[in-house]
């Protein structure tokens, strides 16, 4: 498995700042994708998200930016734009071509060094890094300054990162790639165990189980620093509507695996990409990307390595 370059048509790139603990991620489709979005999260940074209206007049995109940074990161998008302009790829307009490129923020300025913020060299750079081989994950790109668990502060949270995964569905293939920095904890689906999260201190490695504790009447001062940001793709043939519905059935993926999830201080997007000819129901390929991108966000917190004096999974 390779993750999201599994669909034919994707390449993916990371540029990651160790120093600073923040990155990009540029998810190019240089062919044109059919695309949409699910916005679920209240405390979003993004930009380019009306091209994704199935009224809109553009039919397709060519790439997606994800990055750090919170809004300064949107920057980088430029970059991307800049990159795909320079291939002589994107949407006709009179003697010019205008890369359509979406993008996404989350918010990593508490982990390293806030000053430091992805910007257009970054993006042009993570476009150039893109490949069609194995997705790189763990804390990487967008992921580098990701962390969950914050319902009790930075103190006791874990590091995240980036995670991909890939699946089957009927005549189709679906693809998840998603960067974790949710305010809440990530829970194996199947077990409902918790696998990342908020500590019981920041020195324990016992959870403290965040949604038992909002439900209980834990409650205000949450800071509005928390996005979950997922891309989905699939060699499905589909319109932009079906784009859309695709984004909002894969969403359920995340509901499934963060709680609490989609919450007034969580950004979270799901974008959805339609590369190819398969025929396959909406359903079968919507019901496979939400099990896509549950695996994808386990694999983003299993991936995660100590960093910015955060434990990553392994460090527990």
């Amino acid at each position: 498995m390779k993750g999201l370059t599994d669909i034919p048509g994707i390449k993916v790139g990371h540029v990651s700042d160790y120093k600073a603990i923040t990155g990009c991620t540029a998810i190019l489709c240089e062919g044109g994708a059919v695309a949409g979005v699910d916005v679920r999260g209240s405390a979003t940074g993004s930009q380019e998200l009306d091209v994704l209206n199935p009224l809109h007049v553009t039919d397709r995109i060519h790439g997606i930016c994800l990055a750090g940074g919170s809004a300064f990161g949107l920057e980088a998008a430029s970059g991307v734009r800049r990159f795909l302009e320079s291939r002589k790829i994107g949407f006709p307009a009179g003697k010019f071509l205008v890369p359509i490129v979406p993008a996404a923020i989350l918010f990593d300025l508490g982990i390293g060094d806030g000053s430091v913020r992805p910007n257009r060299e970054m993006g042009e750079a993570a476009a150039a890094a893109a490949t069609d081989q194995t997705v790189a994950e763990g804390c990487v790109g967008a992921g580098t300054g990701a962390t969950v668990g914050k319902l009790f502060g930075m103190a006791r949270a874990m590091k995240s990162g980036i995670g991909t995964f890939t699946m089957s569905a009927g005549s189709a293939t679906v693809s998840a790639l998603v960067a974790v920095n949710a305010l809440g904890d990530v829970r194996d689906p199947h077990t409902g165990k918790i696998v990342a999260g908020a500590r019981k201190s920041d020195t324990s490695h016992e959870f403290a189980d965040s949604e038992a504790a909002m439900i209980e009447g834990l409650s205000g001062g949450f800071s509005r620093t928390n996005t979950t940001l997922a891309v989905i793709a699939t060699d499905a043939k589909l319109s932009k509507t079906g784009a859309t519905k695709l984004a909002q059935l894969a969403g359920l993926g995340m509901a499934r695996s963060i709680a609490p999830v989609n919450t007034m201080s969580d950004g979270d997007i799901v974008f959805a990409l339609s590369l190819g000819q398969a025929n396959a129901s909406i359903d079968t390929v919507g019901a496979a990307a939400a099990e896509a991108l549950a695996q994808a966000i386990l694999r983003a917190v299993r991936s995660a390595t100590n960093m910015g004096g955060l434990p990553g999974h392994f460090g527990l």
